[in-house]
């Protein structure tokens, strides 16, 4: 997949935190466009894509000199009250790019410099490892949200074949662990898993968010049944889990292995 990459100057990084993110005063985009191009992504229902040329997922947009602008932006908000921030909102902070161009580290430097009240990192990269020297800067007052919406990998080839290897989201949970860095697990949205799925994360997180279509991609699953995603669990014979009861095969599952207080559904398990 060949990927377009354009280099823009943003006048604006801070976005006001509505909807399913309300529980935040401000969401933060590193980039437009995220190379992981999922099947299921409900992004691919935004404006941000369907008014762009070219399929979501092989285009994105660079945003120059993010930390400055950022660096204005979180100081003129914190005069207004305490800023809350979701980390991203429709890209992933950590896709391949950032390898290189170091968007998101940069705008982490800036909150460590000034720490907003409370920042959410979701992500399902591995590259994350690499800021952990930051994340430990923020102590309490920072959450990686990672997505693994399965254990199977055949699963996530077949949904998301340029998204990041399980073992990879794995492997770096188990180093957030370690070093003392907050972290979360979010089953998001819930893909078809094995019985296991549990016990293979309860070493690694107490904190469990269980996401589906119906109640996270924000139109009450409009947007994601517009991408005909129920389609691809037809062609697996899998169609149990694309329905609004399908969480609760994961809850429940989930209940045997963690304590009911560390598992959290759809929007609570988001919020600061």
């Amino acid at each position: 997949m060949k990927t377009e990459y354009l280099f823009k100057q943003p006048k604006t990084l801070l976005n006001k935190g509505t909807g399913f993110l309300s529980g935040y005063s401000h969401s933060l985009n590193p980039y437009t466009g995220c190379t992981f191009g999922c099947s299921y992504c409900y992004v691919r229902q935004m404006p941000v894509s369907t008014f762009r040329e070219g399929e979501w997922g092989n285009w994105v947009d660079i945003k120059q000199g993010a930390a400055e602008i950022f660096r204005k932006e979180l100081k003129r908000a914190k005069t207004k009250g305490n800023v809350s921030i979701f980390m991203s909102s429709s890209t992933d902070p950590y896709q391949p790019i950032e390898h290189h161009e170091r968007v998101t580290r940069s705008l982490l430097e800036v909150m460590v410099e000034d720490p907003p009240e409370f920042l959410l990192v979701q992500t399902r990269s591995a590259l994350i490892r690499r800021d952990i020297d930051l994340l430990l800067l923020l102590k309490d007052r920072v959450r990686v949200s990672m997505t693994v919406e399965t254990d199977r990998e055949d699963i996530r080839k077949y949904f998301s074949p340029y998204a990041p290897p399980i073992q990879a989201r794995l492997e770096t949970l188990r180093l957030l662990k370690d070093a003392g860095v907050p972290t979360q697990v979010a089953i998001a949205p819930i893909l078809p898993s094995s019985g296991d799925f549990a016990d293979k994360l309860l070493p690694l997180v107490n904190r469990i968010c269980i996401d589906d279509y119906f109640m996270g991609d924000g139109s009450g699953g409009k947007r994601t049944r517009n991408l005909k995603i129920d389609s691809l669990y037809k062609t697996l014979g899998m169609e149990e889990w694309y329905h609004p009861s399908a969480y609760k095969i994961v809850y429940d599952r989930f209940k045997r292995v963690f304590p009911e207080e560390q598992i959290f559904i759809s929007q609570k398990g988001f919020e600061p």
